[in-house]
């Protein structure tokens, strides 16, 4: 039988649920949203992905980095801790406006949070592993404890800057770790 949980693990796993729910809602806003022509350019949700990012940021401490594709509303939303400012400048974003996470300009596709270090979502599918092996290099040229957490579709693991991120990145030992989110594109 499995240990008894902690009122420490039960609280931590309520928190956990209440952030994925919250990315829920705010993917499903957003669907509605575009659906009513109210968004402009493009849309990618990450509806059912979103207990990858609530548990990857779990285990992740203030000053590590994340770099994502363009499906990281959520990834953007659980790295800055998923309270109601976060949730709406994210959707602020999405519509364009300018009290959104990026000031509006950035979009579905492109949004940045550097005070959390949310380094983008990037619409080029792979092309942001080599930045994020760049990121965790300088890390550990710096002496830095920080870590770098990379977030892909399965349609990036064939392309050849996902092979070359991950061959530098073991070759020099480097901190970051690459997350397959298997979203079943590809």
């Amino acid at each position: 039988a499995p240990a008894p949980m902690s009122a420490d693990d039960v609280t931590l796993l309520r928190e956990m649920y209440r952030q994925m729910l919250a990315i829920r809602r705010i993917e499903e806003a957003a669907a509605k949203f575009y659906s009513q022509g109210k968004m402009g350019g493009f849309l990618h949700l990450g509806i059912g992905q979103e207990s990858v990012c609530v548990g990857a940021m779990a285990a992740l401490r203030k000053e590590d980095y994340v770099i994502a594709t363009y499906r990281e509303h959520g990834h953007a939303m659980a790295k800055a801790g998923v309270d109601l400012r976060v949730c709406s400048a994210v959707l602020a974003e999405l519509l364009g406006r300018a009290g959104g996470i990026s000031k509006g300009m950035g979009g579905s596709m492109h949004l940045f949070d550097a005070e959390h270090r949310f380094l983008g979502g990037y619409g080029i599918v792979g092309a942001h592993a080599p930045l994020a092996t760049g990121v965790a290099y300088a890390s550990k040229y710096q002496g830095l404890p920080e870590v770098t957490l990379c977030f892909l579709g399965d349609g990036a693991v064939n392309q050849g800057a996902f092979f070359e991120a991950m061959s530098l990145a073991g070759l020099w030992k480097l901190p970051v770790v690459f997350i397959v989110e298997n979203n079943q594109y590809s």
